[in-house]
């Protein structure tokens, strides 16, 4: 199987204080890999250090075999589309104009072109009606399924979600992650950091518990939820299922 995201020896720091402390990670194509763990774990940084939002203190972040470095920020910045806690769009922009706009920008593509990827898009997060509306019009869950699309239409190799349901209403989180599982379906290579623990369960292929910026166990779903190794994991667990 192809390896797309290959990670060696990552550290990172914020000043004095470690986030990253050496993770070690292959993630092969078409592979979901849930990553849960609780706040301040490291879960966002490592994702945020995939795409070179943050750059690592050190070890090897590879994106296809390209290394993450400021040399190629704009090649893998198009190969890996990141979904945000907060939706990011655009307020000025339509959902359709914040989907389009990056084509258009880093891919080259004409308007017309973008537009008609866009409403694809949009319809395949079934907002296709909602193509006129701006951010501040749209709901929670359907601004995060616009953000969705957004980093679809780059055609990237491989997904990452940071908390992608943490900002949302309850009733709103099903939608979103109704769109993701329909990704996963279709062969999507995905990174997903959440707190949703069914659904980590029931989408990922592998899941990695995160515990002061290293990987303390990993493994399958089934694996990792009935039956955890580490005693940390297991109190992590019996808080957030209880």
């Amino acid at each position: 199987m192809l390896e797309v995201v290959s990670i060696k020896g990552l550290k990172k720091n914020f000043g004095a204080l470690n986030v990253l402390n050496g993770i070690d990670l292959s993630v092969s194509e078409g592979e979901v890999i849930g990553i849960i763990g609780a706040s301040g774990s490291g879960k966002s940084t490592l994702l945020r250090c995939i795409n070179y939002l943050e750059p690592p203190t050190s070890g090897e972040v590879r994106v296809n075999g390209v290394a993450v470095c400021p040399k190629e920020v704009n090649r893998i910045r198009r190969e890996v589309g990141m979904v945000f806690q907060r939706f990011n769009l655009f307020a000025h922009l339509t959902a359709l104009q914040n989907i389009a706009l990056a084509p258009c920008k880093v891919l080259g593509m004409s308007q017309a072109e973008a537009e008609a990827e866009g409403m694809a898009l949009l319809e395949r997060v079934k907002l296709g009606e909602k193509a006129k509306s701006f951010p501040g019009e749209l709901s929670g869950g359907q601004q995060q399924r616009v953000a969705i699309a957004r980093a679809l239409a780059l055609k990237p190799k491989v997904m990452l979600f940071d908390e992608p349901t943490s900002a949302l209403d309850p009733e709103l989180v099903g939608e979103v992650l109704e769109v993701i599982r329909s990704l996963a379906k279709e062969g999507k290579t995905m990174l997903i950091a959440t707190h949703e623990m069914q659904f980590c369960r029931e989408v990922a292929g592998r899941a990695l518990f995160l515990d002061k910026g290293v990987i303390l166990e990993e493994g399958r779903p089934d694996e990792i939820f009935e039956n955890p190794k580490e005693a940390r994991t297991r109190e992590f667990l019996a808080r957030v299922l209880n």
